[in-house]
């Protein structure tokens, strides 16, 4: 493992540390009642996974976890997407214009094909208050695409509106479930045991896709998707 690497999961366990602490300093997106017609919208870029990765993520984590507690939001195999980087935080009304979508788009047309592929080795899971994440490191390449695009949209007037924890080491981020309600010890537990248990073997992301939907990826619009060389 690369000091890179390490350096990422340092900032994982600072995270998890805060949401233990209560004590969060990054963005959320606060729950819903009702997450399929949820009006907020956001503005972001994401990688649909292949669906080896997808087949994987379904047996050894969703299917299990359904079965201690049903009543929660599991995201769909089609809505499942490994976050690159936000534009504009869930809101409604949107952050975001046609005009912010086209700036967005002129940036990531010049700047996706630039970058390398990512390697990505995911290995735990993390508990958030209102949702439950995969987690991955990556290799330097995610640092190098994520602050590139960061500054190229600020030149085009578009800062990233949401809240970071850190300004470097960005690590690979999927979110699974969302909660309809707190999660019970039982359910806990089970994260836990599944997340010392994960064998995932290492994932390469190939492509960026802009796009704007609700949090759980309903009523979704793609904008572009961009081959990284």
């Amino acid at each position: 493992m690369s000091s890179y690497q390490d350096n990422q999961k340092k900032v994982v366990d600072e995270l998890e540390k805060q949401v233990e602490s209560n004590a969060l300093s990054f963005s959320t997106v606060t729950p819903v009642t009702d997450y399929i017609n949820d009006p907020r919208m956001c503005l972001t870029s994401v990688h649909f996974p292949h669906a080896p990765l997808i087949d994987q993520i379904q047996q050894q984590i969703i299917e299990p976890l359904q079965k201690i507690e049903h009543d929660h939001f599991y995201y769909p195999r089609d809505s499942f997407h490994i976050t690159i980087k936000n534009i504009r935080i869930i809101n409604d009304p949107p952050h975001f214009t046609d005009e912010t979508i086209k700036k967005s788009k002129q940036v990531f047309t010049e700047v996706i094909p630039k970058h390398k592929k990512l390697n990505v080795s995911y290995y735990r899971l993390l508990l958030f208050p209102n949702s439950l994440a995969l987690i991955g490191t990556t290799d330097p390449e995610m640092d190098a695409l994520h602050l590139e695009l960061d500054r190229e949209l600020t030149k085009a007037g578009i800062p990233d509106d949401k809240k970071y924890m850190n300004n470097k080491y960005f690590f690979s981020n999927m979110t699974l479930v969302r909660f309809y309600h707190p999660a019970t010890e039982a359910y806990k537990k089970k994260i836990k045991e599944l997340s010392g248990a994960l064998s995932f073997l290492p994932y390469t992301i190939d492509s960026v896709t802009l796009l704007s939907s609700t949090a759980v990826f309903t009523n979704r619009r793609v904008y572009g998707t961009w081959e990284l060389k």
